[in-house]
């Protein structure tokens, strides 16, 4: 046990170096990774939604996928199964992005803000765990999707096989791919392709490996008092911040900024970050793992989680076409509304999925 620890603690500080060091390279500010941003921003690049300032075809998504779906393959535990809830597992990871999209971020980059000095991201995590506990109340009540089922090896190929096909497009740049412009937003600022992408596939290696899991790794500290998981996230907490120390040092740049206002693609409104992170915590325990362990296990071939992946991306594309996503001034009178209709939306599954009897 102490062997898997020291391995997740490891694998958790190479992850929080290489976040800090994509920053360096061109990424956003406190964003090296974010799994909800990226997904929007890839969104936005195939045309699902139309706010210029984040359409990007982010490689490290294509690599988390990739590099996944390689080491599993390695170690025959490429196993396909899917068919359980996929309309629910959809309409919840849906929701979830609509919670990150509130926020600005999904649990990965809250620890990266945390360790960017930005301290809104304290509310983001109250919010997340109080979500996660309130899934909990409901998994020791008995909540179930019901099972998956094997699936045909070609069937659990196509997620990744798509990403094979993000690269390319991302390559090739065709017209009908949509790219922020210089200085446009976010989309634009990004770290080389080679770079990006080789980062994805050693997070993707990594994370398989480990299991790694915020989600997962509060509820298991919570029902059965084991914190190996958590130790991970600590660890990519901790080198990411010392990491932005050096960086700052070294570079005469700040990547470490204590304080809440003027925080980089960040929004001071306490209450929205909490319960923006409070529906994304709770509608990812329902789901099993956070938007990372989702990709992670797509690339295994788990197509209940490649659908969950997909509900991601038409929640970012619902945020951003109809006014729901938060910007620096704050959370949208859309998005409030949003947040809250989730929040309900997501307990009456809970309670649904709790409640019924296994089918005969």
């Amino acid at each position: 046990m102490k062997n898997e620890k020291g391995t997740i603690v490891l694998a958790g500080g190479v992850i929080g170096l290489i976040a800090a060091i994509l920053v360096f390279f061109g990424n956003p500010a406190n964003m090296g990774f974010c799994i909800a941003c990226f997904l929007r921003d890839t969104t936005g690049a195939l045309g699902l939604h139309s706010a210029a300032a984040v359409q990007y075809i982010r490689p490290e998504i294509i690599g988390l996928v990739l590099g996944a779906c390689i080491i599993s393959l390695v170690k025959k535990e490429f196993r396909p199964r899917g068919g359980s809830a996929p309309v629910t597992r959809f309409t919840l990871g849906a929701f979830v992005m609509i919670g990150c999209l509130m926020f600005l971020g999904c649990p990965f980059r809250m620890i990266l803000r945390l360790a960017g000095g930005d301290g809104n991201a304290l509310f983001g995590l109250v919010g997340f765990v109080a979500g996660i506990l309130t899934g909990t109340i409901f998994l020791k009540k008995g909540y179930t999707l019901k099972r998956s089922y094997k699936m045909p090896k070609l069937e659990g190929s196509i997620y990744p096989a798509f990403q094979i096909v993000m690269l390319l497009l991302l390559a090739a740049a065709p017209a009908f791919i949509h790219f922020t412009e210089p200085e446009g937003g976010p989309g634009a600022k990004h770290a080389a392709i080679i770079i990006a992408l080789a980062a994805g596939i050693i997070v993707g290696i990594l994370a398989q490996r480990t299991r790694l899991c915020m989600v997962g790794g509060i509820r298991d500290a919570v029902l059965f008092k084991e914190y190996k998981l958590l130790f991970g996230f600590a660890a990519i907490l901790v080198t990411a911040l010392v990491m932005n120390l050096i960086l700052g040092a070294v570079t005469g740049t700040s990547y470490f900024n204590p304080g809440f206002a003027g925080q980089p693609i960040a929004h001071t409104d306490g209450l929205w970050n909490a319960l923006g992170m409070y529906l994304a915590g709770f509608g990812c325990i329902l789901l099993g793992g956070c938007p990372l362990r989702q990709l992670i296990l797509a690339g295994e071939g788990n197509t209940d989680s490649a659908v969950t992946v997909l509900g991601l991306m038409a929640g970012a594309a619902f945020a951003h076409n109809f006014g729901l996503a938060s910007s620096g001034e704050g959370p949208t009178a859309n998005g409030k509304i949003a947040v809250i209709i989730g929040i309900v939306v997501v307990a009456v599954i809970a309670a649904v999925n709790s409640m019924r009897k296994e089918e005969a």
